[in-house]
């Protein structure tokens, strides 16, 4: 089992990373937004925890910045009909705490705002996951800072909201992040990614 890969951040992309470790081996990671936007620049060290998913046509290796986001990847993939892929996408749109939230509290509404989740999955969800969920800490230390992913998610909906596509949004905000030289708040992410969009 694959826990945790620490090394050089060789590449990084808005949902996987390269990573070379010590010994030579380079790793490429599938990853959630929340990740990405606590990564640090191409040829620093990076540590990000990790999630094996071995299938008959290959391997798949996914990072988490803390093990809270790894036990939520492990933990949505065991209700019916979610896979690694729709679980990059929950972590994705919402934060470990409102992700937990919401099933919790059986906020269908807060669900379907995730791409590929309809009335039907979110119930499903909720269903399978509610008494698991109650037992999951989300006070637990992230080892990544909760803050950027959080702005980052506000910002996406609020481009969203104005009637652009996901895609759209998550290129916009991608490139404010890459641009950026430090956080910034969801208004800011905002602002600049509508003149991004308006420049093209």
């Amino acid at each position: 089992m694959i826990s945790r890969i620490r090394g050089t951040l060789e590449a990084k992309d808005l949902d996987r990373v390269e990573i070379a470790t010590p010994g030579g081996v380079g790793y490429m990671l599938q990853i959630p937004l929340s990740v990405y936007e606590t990564l640090p620049s191409v040829g620093e060290p990076v540590s990000l925890y990790t999630s094996l998913i071995v299938k008959e046509d290959g391997w798949q290796l996914f990072g988490f910045a803390s093990q809270l986001e790894r036990r939520l990847f492990d933990l949505v993939r065991t209700a019916n009909g979610v896979g690694p892929a729709l679980a990059l996408s929950l972590l994705s749109s919402l934060t470990a705490a409102r992700l937990v939230r919401a099933i919790v509290e059986k906020d269908t509404a807060t669900l379907q705002s995730v791409p590929r989740v309809g009335k039907k999955k979110a119930e499903q969800m909720i269903l399978d996951l509610a008494t698991k969920m109650r037992e999951v800490d989300v006070t637990e230390t992230s080892g990544g800072a909760p803050a950027p992913g959080a702005a980052a998610e506000d910002a996406i909906r609020a481009l969203v909201s104005l009637g652009y596509s996901l895609a759209d949004a998550e290129r916009a905000v991608r490139a404010t992040l890459d641009a950026s030289t430090g956080p910034l708040a969801a208004t800011d992410l905002i602002r600049n990614a509508l003149a991004r969009i308006a420049a093209r």
